[in-house]
């Protein structure tokens, strides 16, 4: 009888093994459940930012166009089952259970037994199989290279959104180390395309794709035009396809969109279909949980993910367009790896009053941390050590103001978050 229970419990041991990135046990477990992950058409997209979102508008498009589509991102939201997904659906408990009862002895029986995330990887490759998945659209954890996701063999399509400096002690110092752990997905003979504006970036990836006799093709954003956006959501036009709509808010959306547009250029291609109806609709109906994502309205209280200066640095633009002249409540908790000493040039100008908080990781800033790098900007800032109390003495802050709240950060959190805000009464 599968145990969900028992699972998480399993996953939580593994945890205790820590990350370490490398194929080889990822390489071991997917050959003892018989290589699941070369049996299921899969396009891997890696990048420093936009990867969910990126996912998220091509799986919908997918699923209107009639496949059955598996979706696997990082980290889970609102629980484990979030990061899994058949057909935009998350799965259930009684799916993962099954998975996770069918993976777990053949972990136990390894030598060097896997880490959480490459439980995870082993789960999401074995589930689409089990499920019938037609496509699979499967999200890199960290890096590319040696992330275990990487175990494919011949995925139908490599997608990299972008690079910027970020998990910098794994990954490297500069933006070419980075970029060249993310050409790692590429594959021989694959197509791979890159989203990314940085030239440099493209031109190591253009390298790596001629020495793998792999099609290149990058996002042109003159295609682009047209685009308008409000709280409601945003439309733009994309030459050569048409005009489309989203609900999915942030300024950094259209430029995500056009990626995946691009995508479903190649993948037709592949001889994949996608009716142009399938696109319309697809792209309208897609959701994202954690991207600008607009919680309560009265007053506006927005959670971002943004956790590195790239994502920081989108989500202010964000809230200049959907903000104009207005300050804000700003609410954030980040990693203590990440450059968060530039934040306050980015954000500073805007903020009525900062409340930070303690994301609840092990690698989290402290929260008097945080608020020290505010208060040195002029900003008043006030620790949260308790996520709970600094969400509620936020939002009180915020409506009492009629400020918009904005939190911004660990997507780690975001559950923590949501919780927090649930629990206050009107």
């Amino acid at each position: 009888m599968p145990d969900y229970n028992g699972s998480v419990d399993y996953l939580k041991k593994a945890a205790l093994r820590g990350s370490r990135l490398g194929l080889e046990r990822i390489s071991e477990l997917m050959e003892r459940l018989d290589n699941p992950q070369n049996r299921v058409k899969t396009i891997h997209v890696a990048g420093t930012n936009g990867k969910g979102s990126f996912g998220a508008m091509l799986t919908s498009i997918l699923t209107e166009a009639g496949y059955t589509v598996g979706g696997f991102s990082s980290p889970a939201l609102t629980g484990i089952t979030d990061s899994f997904r058949i057909n935009c659906r998350e799965i259930t408990k009684k799916d993962f259970a099954e998975v996770m009862t069918e993976i777990i002895p053949h972990c136990e029986a390894m030598e060097d037994k896997p880490t959480e995330f490459e439980v995870l990887t082993a789960a999401a490759y074995l589930l689409f199989f089990r499920k019938g998945c037609n496509i699979s659209v499967v999200e890199c954890g960290m890096g590319g290279d040696t992330d275990s996701t990487n175990v494919l063999c011949f995925p139908l399509l490599s997608v990299i959104t972008n690079v910027q400096k970020d998990h910098t002690a794994f990954l490297g110092e500069t933006i070419e180390e980075i970029a060249r752990h993310k050409a790692g997905i590429i594959k021989c003979s694959r197509p791979v395309i890159y989203g990314g504006t940085d030239l440099t970036v493209s031109d190591l990836i253009l390298r790596e794709a001629k020495k793998k006799c792999s099609e290149f093709y990058s996002t042109d954003y003159f295609r682009v035009s047209d685009t308008s956006s409000d709280l409601s959501g945003t439309e733009f036009s994309f030459d050569g396809m048409g005009d489309f709509r989203m609900q999915l808010l942030g300024k950094y959306q259209v430029m995500n969109a056009a990626t995946v547009l691009t995508a479903v250029e190649v993948l037709r291609g592949q001889r994949i279909n996608i009716p142009d109806e399938a696109v319309r609709r697809g792209l309208e109906k897609a959701r994202w949980h954690g991207r600008f994502e607009v919680v309560r309205r009265e007053p506006y209280v927005i959670y971002d993910g943004a956790h590195n200066p790239d994502g920081i640095r989108s989500a202010a633009e964000s809230i200049e367009l959907y903000f104009r002249g207005s300050d804000i409540v700003l609410l954030i908790g980040v990693m203590a790896d990440k450059e968060y000493g530039l934040y306050t040039d980015m954000l500073g100008s805007r903020i009525r009053k900062a409340f930070t908080v303690t994301p609840d990781n092990p690698r989290a800033l402290a929260s008097d941390k945080l608020a020290e790098v505010f208060r040195a900007a002029d900003i008043d800032a006030e620790p949260f050590d308790d996520l709970a109390k600094g969400v509620c003495s936020a939002y009180e802050y915020a409506k009492a103001n009629g400020l918009p709240l904005i939190a911004l950060g660990s997507l780690y959190m975001y559950g923590d978050f949501m919780d927090a805000l649930n629990n206050i009464t009107e």
